[in-house]
């Protein structure tokens, strides 16, 4: 810049930083930063403007000397927000024109480094002269000073003081929404000074979505201690704006507005919904209201004393094969950003949860989060879900009951958020689904982990003459004409009108009428129970399943409370699921352990009278033959009982001392 051009800048400067006296003084006071709007900025002078964003760091320069003459005894640090759209740039369409301007870029932060001090500055002293001057440092490394600026000698210096501020590295990925079909692009990004407070390092976690601004820059690569003509780049971040930009920022124009309103109003909302959701896929129709109320969500509560109440609705489908369970996944994780479809045989703990690993450029430990909580407030629809390995599973508890995923590995201990609804798909582990057997025994998925889902359905492929004709004929029909299957609602109208009703209902209030059936209805499931069969038909985690379907099904017709027709319509839900899963062919009766444990109710009585058996027996000898209990077993009504004594003896309850007989441990 010329003397001119620079004298007159600094004066347009200072003229501008008058009108925020009051904002820097208290900001040197309190430890903070001034936030300038950059539209304001462009109001009063935009040639001032267009040289902040083409030359930022002589720019920010001037700015920062302005504040000086203010006589503030702290440096206060100038952040600008609301940069012009030719700004925003998608990261994998940042190019070497966009070097050294100031840049808007939005992304998820998937990767986060610890708040580690810099030094920016070194204080020496010449050991010749006495002079005393300042060092800037750059680089990853600490510069030492070659020559004195007063003397021009090369002489010893004395290290007086060094200059520090926090700083942490990030690496933040493209939105899942704008990558269909193609790798997110990635960049790191440098925050420094008030980026690292406490409150920002939770806004910059991973997991969370947030729009930067600041000063593109070469970052520098060393092969065998030589820089390489390949360099990397890096954001050097000025602004932090945490923005979800999920269902809730979905932009809804007036006239979707209305189109939505007269939905909601229709009586059959319900069914249109759910007939628009895959009509592609034939049947399944309450597997996908289910779905439905899962896209809509429940209500999340914190009570007084600090537990939560997660509002999250879990879905499991473990079908035959040929069942259209993957296409069903596929189609409903592109319903809702933030959304992802991973598969089971690919996803590991590390993928899935979080992890934690040594970082190439910065030497330290960084935390990288996995899918549920890149997911948070979206959905993750997990196909082959048996095939995950049983820690994986085990680190899935947390995530699916509290909503949070916390990871204590090397030198990092965090809690993050996962507020992911899981829609899941199995396969039995013999091929098809024996209605006979408990679920447990079919996938081998932990009993804890079963009961975290609040349905879980099996779609079962039962050859049946009038039914393989109507599934025939709507595949041929859609074969044929493909406009046969177009949704009668657009899909994305559904989309808006999920996110209208996730911005306009955000709790839902459980009326008199609603509680009470559902009361009526608990203790009508629950006083089945007998000390006979001790079968217990249904839990308190079904109680509290039902209450989140209905304050879904409140939000699909975009009311704020629930109404008796919400109540029946989870309880209609929620007996298919049981239904399908935890009836018990020998009682004929529902068993909820049927569907979350690997022994089902009459087993378990079985197994309790087997016991007694094998007691009464060790009182007359230490060692029981295996012949005596099974002619005891015969008297008793048991039927054949080696299949029993193998899964005590996996259980560790029983053991064998020698061929043909066992005892218990």
């Amino acid at each position: 810049m010329d003397i001119e051009r620079n004298i007159k800048l600094k004066e347009q400067i200072d003229d501008y930083l008058r009108k925020y006296k009051e904002k820097l003084v208290f900001a040197a006071t309190n430890g903070k930063s001034v936030i300038i709007d950059f539209k304001e900025l462009d109001k009063y002078d935009p040639d001032l403007a267009e040289d902040l964003l083409e030359k930022p760091q002589e720019i920010m320069k001037e700015f920062n000397e302005g504040v000086k003459e203010f006589g503030l005894e702290v440096e206060v640090e100038l952040q600008f927000k609301n940069l012009p759209k030719s700004q925003d740039i998608r990261i994998r369409n940042l190019r070497t024109r966009h070097m050294d301007k100031f840049m808007c870029i939005e992304g998820m932060v998937k990767v986060a480094s610890e708040v580690k001090p810099r030094i920016y500055e070194t204080l020496h002293e010449c050991q010749e002269c006495g002079e005393k001057f300042s060092l800037e440092q750059r680089g990853s490394t600490v510069v030492k000073p070659y020559l004195c600026p007063t003397c021009k000698r090369r002489t010893s210096f004395k290290l007086l003081e060094k200059k520090m501020y926090d700083s942490r590295w990030v690496t933040i990925q493209e939105p899942f929404e704008i990558t269909e079909g193609e790798k997110p692009g990635e960049i790191k990004i440098f925050l420094k000074k008030d980026l690292t407070t406490p409150d920002m390092q939770r806004k910059t976690d991973p997991g969370n979505r947030i729009i930067l601004n600041g000063v593109l820059k070469e970052l520098s690569r060393q092969v065998r201690g030589i820089e390489s003509t390949q360099t990397d780049i890096y954001l050097e971040a000025n602004y932090i704006e945490l923005t979800e930009q999920e269902l809730e920022e979905i932009n809804i124009s007036k006239e979707d507005e209305q189109k939505i309103l007269e939905l909601s109003k229709r009586k059959d909302i319900f069914d249109k919904l759910v007939d628009s959701l895959a009509p592609s896929i034939y049947g399944n129709r309450e597997i996908k209201e289910a779905i439905l109320l899962q896209i809509f969500g429940g209500t999340h509560a914190d009570l007084p004393d600090g537990s939560h109440i997660r509002g999250d609705i879990h879905l499991l489908i473990v079908g035959d094969p040929a069942t259209a369970k993957s296409q069903l996944l596929k189609l409903v994780s592109k319903f809702i950003p933030r959304s992802k479809y991973v598969s089971g045989k690919g996803v590991t703990g590390a993928g899935l949860i979080s992890t934690v690993r040594k970082d190439e450029f910065t030497g330290g430990w960084v935390l990288e989060a996995g899918a549920l909580v890149l997911c948070n407030k979206g959905l993750l629809a997990i196909d082959e879900f048996e095939k995950m390995d049983k820690e994986d599973m085990v680190a899935m508890h947390e995530a699916l009951e509290q909503g949070t995923v916390s990871i204590a590995k090397a030198t990092i201990i965090a809690t993050l958020p996962a507020q992911t609804s899981v829609l899941a798909g199995a396969n039995p582990k013999l091929g098809r689904f024996d209605v006979y057997t408990p679920i447990a025994e079919q996938i081998m998925i932990p009993p804890t982990l079963l009961s975290r889902f609040d349905l879980k359905f099996a779609l079962r492929d039962v050859p049946d003459v009038e039914a393989d004709k109507k599934l025939l004929d709507h595949v041929l029909k859609a074969r044929i004409d493909i406009s046969s299957i177009e949704p009668e609602i657009p899909h994305t109208l559904i989309k808006k009108y999920i996110a209208y009703s996730k911005q306009h209902v955000k709790d839902v209030i459980l009326n008199k009428d609603t509680l009470k059936v559902f009361k009526d209805f608990f203790i009508d499931m629950r006083s089945k129970f007998t000390e006979e069969d001790r079968i217990v038909p249904i839990t308190f985690r079904q109680f509290e399943a039902l209450i989140r379907l209905a304050q879904s099904s409140a939000k699909v017709n975009l009311r704020t409370e629930t109404i008796k027709e919400d109540a029946d319509r989870a309880i209609r839900i929620m007996q298919v699921s049981l239904r399908q899963l935890g009836f018990d062919a020998e009682t004929n009766k529902l068993d909820i352990d049927r569907m979350e444990s690997s022994v089902a109710g009459t087993q378990r009585s079985k197994i309790r009278i087997l016991l007694d058996i094998i007691d009464k027996l060790e009182k007359d000898s230490k060692e029981v033959s295996m012949e005596d209990v099974e002619a005891l077993a015969e008297e008793e009504g048991l039927g054949e009982v080696k299949d029993m004594v193998q899964k005590l003896e996996r259980e560790g309850v029983l053991y064998k001392p020698k061929p043909g007989f066992i005892k218990k441990v």
